[in-house]
């Protein structure tokens, strides 16, 4: 089976999550939080691993970790094969715990709101999960997070939390008493915007890049991604990876391959916008992008503004056939001159 890319390099920061065996427990009890986190930190004597934020549901866990070294993978391959050993020695049980892989969004480290978008989204897990009454009781009630870590001295952290990034990305600069009580007083806040109906909407909406995407970022570091993408999959069949990291470094060749179509044809990107949707020059293009990538047919319609998707297929079929003296120059011409 195809797996998904994992982007690796040193200093990456990530959301990581992940679930128990189909939706089953990973804690039956607090002696298995206590182990996780034990297994937690020597991962991290182990890997030099940062974690800035975590929290522990009864079915999933997520963490909000930097490497320095770019050691993900291994990293997480240690923490889950291990801790899976201790917890099915400690309940007398044998067998997969977590299901398949887990998820790593790559987060723009660099950017504070990011790191704010995050991090309050895996402090509020148990808000959101109706482990806390909202409006009643307390975010820090909830023991098994960072959250209340943050609200302790330095003394009464594990040491491997880094709390120094996240509360600057929401503008706090000491990590002092005041700094403390400035950051509790940021996400019960938060927390009690969960109660209403429009804010959580809103943050829902914040948050669901942190759900469904693949990174966490602005444009110049998704781009940063996708040129290590293309060193990562060059020589590789396409078939070994797969996923949203792999689709974004084939419709950026794509869009590589589109603009050399454009210039051999004499066309610019905004005169797509004036050309009629089943135009002679979009079948071509149409039939260039199905060719030489693996972009869906949905992808080239949109980026062609051809409307429906169909129109990609007749294009291609069309173009194959090459029945119109214009479009088969073109063919020739495409076939000829544009990087193999």
């Amino acid at each position: 089976m195809a797996r998904k890319l994992r982007i690796e390099y040193p200093g990456a920061v990530y959301h990581v999550m992940s679930r128990g065996n189909q939706g089953g427990l990973i804690f039956r009890g607090d002696r298995d939080r206590k182990l996780f986190l034990e297994t937690v930190a020597e991962g991290c004597e182990k890997t030099g691993w940062r974690i800035h934020a975590y929290v522990l549901m009864p079915n999933h866990y997520h963490l909000l970790v930097e490497t320095p070294e770019g050691n993900l993978v291994a990293g997480m391959r240690w923490l889950q094969g291990t801790y899976t050993q201790r917890y099915n020695a400690r309940n007398d049980v044998f067998g997969h715990l977590f299901q398949g892989r887990y998820k790593a969004l790559i987060v723009d480290g660099g950017a504070d709101r990011y790191f704010q978008v995050v991090s309050t989204y895996v402090h509020l897990n148990p808000a959101r999960a109706g482990l806390i009454r909202i409006g009643e009781q307390a975010l820090s009630r909830y023991r098994w997070s960072s959250y209340p870590d943050y609200l302790r001295g330095r003394a009464g952290r594990p040491p491997w939390l880094e709390v120094k990034r996240v509360l600057g990305s929401v503008g706090i600069g000491a990590d002092d008493a005041r700094g403390r009580q400035e950051y509790e007083a940021h996400v019960e806040g938060r927390v009690l915007e969960l109660g209403r109906r429009r804010s959580r909407e809103a943050l829902e909406e914040e948050w669901r890049r942190v759900r469904r995407g693949w990174y966490l970022g602005g444009p110049a570091f998704r781009q940063r991604l996708v040129k290590w993408l293309e060193k990562a999959v060059a020589g590789k069949a396409r078939k070994s990876h797969a996923g949203e990291a792999r689709r974004a470094h084939d419709e950026a060749a794509a869009e590589v391959l589109l603009a050399q179509g454009l210039a051999l044809m004499g066309l610019k990107k905004g005169d797509l916008a004036a050309l009629a949707k089943g135009a002679k020059e979009k079948q071509v293009l149409a039939w260039w992008l199905r060719k030489r990538t693996v972009v869906s047919r949905a992808w080239v319609s949109r980026r062609l503004q051809m409307g429906d998707e169909s129109r990609v297929t007749q294009a291609v079929a069309a173009v194959r056939r090459a029945s119109d003296r214009q479009m088969a120059g073109w063919r020739r011409r495409l076939e000829a001159e544009t990087d193999p």
